[in-house]
């Protein structure tokens, strides 16, 4: 869920030359309030704005790696006195209309995606044969919570093989790994265990964002190669698919990718998008810079602006119309497999007096009620649909305090706690999510990653 950025907006907005960091997805169990501060509460490093872990080791944000200089930019130093010149404008693009908008496609490939909220089209893309689904959503960092759940489950014998992926933001990567098959799953361990704030973005902002992502956008390119694309391209002829959403900030509108039937039509055209899509469903809007994506219409090509697929909902389920009361559309899976990266819980707070700390920390529980909301929604068609729902996330008894964003050792311990809930045989709570009590601050205490904790009923 996006709830700790609302905050960190806010904040970055009302404190002028702040360096402020942030993380691809946000988490279900963070809340905007966390986010936001003074300019006497910000760091030295911005970490502690970012997290309520964060607030308890405030004093050793030194101690986190700050991210890397882009390689070949030099950058003078700002002598006393003199202004910091602003980054140059990016160029303009070449105007189109909603006309344009409504009939574009990828150069090439006209299967690669479709508006999240078209019925007709998402039917169209179904996979061949029903079965079971994952949905994996928003979270970053937190991400670690379901690449440990995902490869416990698989250790104990008994995941299953699912029709259909979904994964917005953190979830993309996780579920571009998932679905590529089981010789990715040390892959999918490192990814969430092995980096650190610097693999993810640098603390400079760009004319369109407070941080540049150029470290994950090389991380991306490393990891997502060729013979991920032919994996992915193999299981897509099985009948099996891979949806992962982007947010189109020209439409308004989030769009889904077949991440399969891009992959079959190979090459480095098909690799690039490919790479640009799990870029954009992770680059939150304003903190991250948007991905532009080539597209073609009325004989003309022009970009689309696309950013962080959480900006519409932090889970993927299929177009509104299958969660609407009353609607007489049937989710197509067998059973609903749903994890979710972060805490469904919230949790006592003191907002600061400040603008920025008032109006984080109310849209911070609006954001988290409203994924509340989409589950619970999402839970209502799968027992209209006679089809299983299970849900897991980050039970409260995960205690572990973080030293900064992305941190390794916070990110190992997260990832055993979802390693071992995956492992155990009561993975996934079967009931649906209430809204939870409001539980306590987490302690400092680092939890020993062997128990799980199960959604209320």
């Amino acid at each position: 869920m996006r709830t700790r950025f609302a905050g960190i907006l806010l904040a970055g907005a009302t404190i002028a030359g702040l360096a402020i960091v942030a993380v691809p997805g946000l988490s279900f169990g963070q809340a905007a309030d966390d986010s936001a501060g003074t300019a006497g509460e910000q760091p030295p490093a911005a970490h502690r704005a970012v997290h309520r872990r964060h607030r308890a080791r405030a004093g050793n944000a030194s101690s986190v790696p700050l991210p890397r200089q882009k390689p070949g930019d030099k950058k003078a130093e700002t002598k006393k006195g003199e202004t910091k010149t602003a980054p140059a404008q990016p160029p303009e693009r070449p105007e189109f209309t909603a006309a344009d908008e409504a009939v574009a496609q990828i150069p090439g490939m006209p299967d690669a995606r479709f508006f999240a909220d078209s019925v007709a089209d998402f039917q169209h893309a179904l996979p061949s044969q029903a079965g079971p689904w994952l949905v994996l959503s928003t979270g970053g960092e937190e991400g670690a919570y379901g690449a440990g759940f995902l490869n416990g489950w698989l250790q104990s014998g008994n995941r299953p093989e699912f029709a259909a992926i979904t994964g917005v933001s953190t979830g993309a990567l996780m579920a571009t790994y998932t679905f590529a098959g089981q010789q990715f799953a040390e892959e999918l361990h490192q990814v969430y265990t092995a980096v650190s704030a610097t693999d993810i973005f640098e603390v400079a902002p760009t004319p369109e964002s407070l941080v540049d992502t150029w470290p994950l956008a090389k991380m991306i390119d490393q990891r997502v190669t060729p013979d991920m694309l032919t994996a992915v391209a193999g299981e897509y002829k099985k009948g099996r698919r891979l949806f992962i959403v982007t947010t189109d900030l020209d439409a308004g509108r989030p769009v889904v990718w077949n991440m399969g039937a891009i992959a079959t039509h190979g090459g480095d055209a098909a690799l690039k998008l490919f790479r640009q899509v799990l870029l954009a469903s992770a680059s939150v809007e304003g903190m991250f810079p948007p991905v532009y994506i080539t597209v073609e219409a009325n004989g003309r090509q022009f970009q689309e602006m696309h950013a962080d697929g959480g900006v519409q909902g932090p889970l993927f389920f299929g177009p509104e119309a299958y969660l609407a009361p009353g609607s007489p559309l049937k989710l197509p899976a067998t059973d609903l497999y749903v994890i979710v990266n972060g805490k469904l819980s919230t949790e006592f707070y003191m907002p600061s007096r400040t603008t920025a700390g008032i109006l984080g920390r109310a849209i911070g529980l609006a954001l988290k009620a409203g994924g509340r909301l989409q589950i619970a929604l999402a839970g209502v068609a799968a027992q209209k649909a006679g089809i299983g729902f299970n849900l897991t996330y980050v039970g409260d008894s995960f205690t572990q305090v973080g030293r900064g964003l992305f941190d390794p050792k916070y990110m190992n311990a997260l990832y055993d706690f979802g390693f071992a809930r995956g492992r155990s045989d009561d993975r996934f709570d079967k009931g649906l999510p209430t809204a939870p009590q409001a539980s306590p601050a987490p302690s400092p205490t680092a939890s020993d990653g062997t128990t799980g904790e199960t959604a209320p009923k």
